[in-house]
């Protein structure tokens, strides 16, 4: 294919979805959010100066890029002492609303089984501690003479 069938392709495909967005569309191109959003960040003679059809091919190019807001969105700057550099963190938390790849599904099950084995092991340790402080505290010994020192710890404590 030559460089111009390719061009020409191109712009079919762009026209061709300019088209089925107006058709999907009821709001006018100047009311969409993103291209608010846009416009508001441009001096008011160069927002002006474009037509709907441009926008709406800024509209196609941007694609689903919703900058949406996140439930936690945290960012900030910070300098280490003696050091000339600056340097910048961003902290986001909210509901994923991407499709997952195949590696990001993997990863995903791997960290819940993971999560899910380390609270039940948290909870064993946890109830046998639980167990051995009571068995200590109420004077009764498996194994006479034997002592983990723990109900020792434990008392001194309180």
């Amino acid at each position: 294919m030559e460089q111009g069938d390719q061009e020409s392709a191109v712009t079919k495909t762009v026209l061709e979805d300019i088209e089925i967005m107006n058709e999907a569309d009821a709001l006018p191109i100047r009311q969409d959010p993103i291209i608010e959003k846009l416009l508001k960040k441009l001096p008011k003679e160069i927002a002006d100066s474009y037509t709907d059809t441009q926008l709406q091919g800024f509209r196609i190019a941007l694609g689903d890029r919703t900058w949406a807001k996140h439930f936690i969105d945290n960012r900030g700057t910070f300098a280490f002492p003696f050091v000339r550099l600056r340097f910048f963190y961003v902290f986001l938390l909210g509901k994923n609303k991407r499709a997952y790849t195949r590696r990001e599904k993997h990863a995903s099950l791997l960290m819940f089984v993971g999560l899910v084995l380390s609270f039940i092991a948290i909870s064993i340790l946890l109830g046998l501690f639980t167990l051995y402080i009571l068995k200590s505290a109420m004077g009764i010994d498996l194994l006479e003479g034997t002592s983990l020192g723990v109900w020792d710890w434990f008392r001194d404590l309180f």
